[in-house]
């Protein structure tokens, strides 16, 4: 089911709605800031917390 919601197609009208809503100039901004905050949610799930370096001990 989410595998349908990726398709070309949905992706394109999703681009073309982002860019009346932002318009021309934000959008690379946005996209920018999007890709930032991912590399930095990925990091942060791959870096060991300390809840389980006190448990490690």
């Amino acid at each position: 089911m989410i595998g349908e919601l990726f398709q070309p197609m949905h992706l394109l009208v999703l681009g073309i709605v982002a860019l009346f809503v932002f318009g021309p100039d934000k959008l690379p901004q946005l996209g920018r800031t999007l890709g930032k905050a991912v590399r930095e949610l990925r990091g942060a799930m791959n870096e060991p917390d300390e809840v389980t370096k006190d448990n490690t001990k």
